[in-house]
């Protein structure tokens, strides 16, 4: 049994064949998929596909990308909207100073109403964080010390003091097809530093799609493939892997129902 705790079905890449595509992760035996969300105001979409198939839940949240467009989207509005049993995790929200679509501020802004909707709600934020290290620790830290929140750093490709603060603050840490690619070796260096109890799979579909899919696009199925890998990173074999992230899924997503129906 696999968890994806990270995908984007609502994307138009899958417009055509969603219900394929979650067929086949089922089959590759991906019984759980979260569907994030990038912007409150589309939240009805994403509702709408958790609702429509059982192994499909969803968060609520802004991307760092759209924080300008939604920077009036308040903690209680996603508090709010986060009580539908559908709804696990609010984000993806945090700081993305690759691209820099939205001003810095506004991004920071955004990601602390998040931070509080997460520490309101007790349900994980789901942290995106690109070429912008040292601001994200600094939030963390800072946020933190208002009160414990939980939280994972998704899609994980920062360094690893980024790494090291996220888990001693109490974060897990998810690995994308990212781990898998050749030039990698930084961050499976990386992984093999976090404790196993704290370690997270993920695809980000339709984007990153692992080896040996790498450069077509990503889907559910495929988070197979980067457990394969990060278990190989530890010295693990694919069931130990395949539990070990399972059981990590369902200690921070403690919303979710497990598939026997029984929550954790």
């Amino acid at each position: 049994m696999l968890v994806d705790s990270h995908c984007h079905l609502d994307f138009p890449d899958f417009a055509e064949e969603r219900a394929a595509v979650i067929a086949r992760a089922v089959a590759a035996g991906v019984t759980r998929m979260v569907t994030i969300s990038t912007r409150v105001k589309r939240f009805a979409s994403i509702l709408e596909i958790a609702e429509s198939h059982d192994e499909v839940y969803c968060s609520v949240g802004t991307h760092p990308h759209n924080a300008a467009e939604e920077i009036d989207i308040t903690t209680e509005e996603l508090v709010g909207l986060s009580r539908h049993p559908k709804v696990v995790a609010i984000g993806e929200a945090g700081l993305d100073y690759f691209y820099d679509r939205a001003p810095r501020d506004a991004q920071a802004q955004g990601f602390r109403r998040h931070i509080a909707a997460a520490r309101e709600t007790g349900l994980p934020l789901v942290i995106h964080s690109r070429d912008a290290d040292t601001d994200m620790a600094a939030i963390l830290k800072d946020e933190t010390g208002k009160g414990a929140f939980p939280f994972i750093l998704h899609c994980f490709s920062s360094g690893p003091g980024l790494a090291e603060t996220g888990v001693k603050l109490g974060g897990y840490v998810s690995f994308s097809g990212i781990l898998t690619f050749k030039k990698s070796e930084e961050l499976r260096e990386i992984a093999k530093s976090v404790p196993r109890d704290r370690l997270l799979v993920e695809t980000d579909a339709p984007y990153l799609a692992p080896q040996p899919f790498r450069g077509k696009r990503n889907e559910p199925a495929y988070v197979a493939h980067t457990a394969r890998v990060l278990g190989e990173t530890l010295g693990l074999d694919a069931g130990e892997i395949a539990a070990i992230t399972t059981d990590n899924f369902f200690r921070l997503f403690k919303k979710m129902p497990r598939p026997n129906g029984k929550g954790i």
